[in-house]
């Protein structure tokens, strides 16, 4: 199969799906793969890497996806790439269709097959192509949470992990999942007070048991949301429903009792948000604030860490790029599960 590798167009979307490793493997299995010229530069990765696995270096993306039948990007295609989609395209990234009714009717239009990153499913019900970029997006939420919450930033002047005397900062994680375990990771190293709210008592079950107690764990009431808004230095929005829009648990209301120069990052964001307030931002202007609280909603948080995310990635929908690539999606359950968008039908509840 002819394989495309494209470079991003979404804001400050340094990431590229492939790496040269991965792109060697499918070379020596007759694959041939097509990419962008400077497609990896974000990544680190030259052109010249590319050259040596075998793949052939493409000027323009237009001259990309006419020459190839699977592209494979990182982003969800942007509305001057819809054009260049065709009916002879498989295309395979995330898609985040939830959130993006215009790119559902760019699909449909064009009759491609469109998979999904993010909804390719185990028969567990986990989302292995989800999971590198969740850890890294939650890990990357506290991260980003103590740059904001510095008061340079407009931000408390808090210090997650206290002082002798002072209180430690108090992190609250909205949703248990991928994203709000490692939030819930990287919190505590920093010293935070940390509470996790769910609204599955097996995972409020799993982070009493795995942290010995050090976590607080509240069941998802609005009335306990909002309490625990109220206290918190740093808010993230860890919520998933897979497929569909975020559920919006935090309003308007549970916003304005928070603490002026208090912290809220959207995780969810590319699933639609999970607050009343949350508004899609870029790296370009990653925060801006309502009621008094710095809400940071950018909808591709870990190409800020592009090189350890262009190979966690790469590493992890090889097999499921393979794959696609031998034509064995009808003996892979876990791709078809993925497919989003299939010869103009849209193939998933998008709610």
């Amino acid at each position: 199969m002819v394989i495309g590798i494209p470079k991003e167009r979404k804001i400050q979307e340094y990431r590229v799906a492939l790496t040269p490793q991965a792109v060697r493997v499918l070379v020596e299995r007759g694959h041939r793969v097509f990419v962008e010229k400077e497609a990896g530069a974000g990544s680190g990765i030259p052109d010249s890497e590319y050259k040596k696995a075998g793949a052939r270096i493409v000027q323009t993306e237009e001259e990309l996806f006419k020459k190839a039948e699977l592209i494979v990007k990182v982003k969800e295609p942007l509305p001057v790439e819809y054009p260049l989609i065709k009916k002879h395209h498989t295309i395979f990234c995330y898609l985040h269709l939830a959130a993006d009714s215009k790119l559902v009717q760019a699909l449909k239009k064009s009759g491609c097959r469109a998979i999904a990153f993010e909804t390719v499913e185990l028969p567990d019900g986990s989302l292995p192509l989800l999971v590198p970029m969740s850890k890294i997006a939650g890990r990357l939420s506290v991260q980003v949470g103590v740059h904001f919450l510095q008061k340079s930033k407009g931000g408390k002047g808090v210090l997650l992990s206290g002082a002798a005397g002072v209180r430690n900062g108090r992190v609250t994680v909205i949703g248990g999942g991928t994203v709000g375990l490692n939030a819930v990771l990287s919190a505590l190293g920093l010293g935070a007070e940390v509470t996790v709210i769910d609204n599955k008592h097996q995972k409020l079950e799993f982070y009493y048991e795995h942290f010995e107690g050090r976590v607080r764990t509240l069941p998802s009431y609005p009335e306990v949301i909002s309490e625990e808004l109220g206290s918190a230095d740093l808010v993230v929005g860890a919520v998933l429903v897979t497929g569909a829009r975020a559920p919006r648990v935090i309003t308007k209301e549970m916003i304005a009792g928070m603490q002026q120069g208090s912290v809220f990052v959207d995780v969810a964001i590319d699933q639609g948000g999970c607050s009343e307030t949350s508004i899609p931002t870029t790296h370009d202007s990653p925060v801006y604030k309502t009621l008094g609280v710095t809400h940071y909603c950018v909808t591709n948080m870990p190409s800020l860490v592009s090189g350890t995310s262009t190979y966690s990635l790469s590493n992890t929908i090889l097999p499921y790029v393979a794959a696609l690539a031998s034509g064995g999606i009808e003996q892979n359950d876990a791709l078809s599960r993925g497919i989003n968008v299939d010869n103009g039908e849209l193939r998933i509840n998008v709610g």
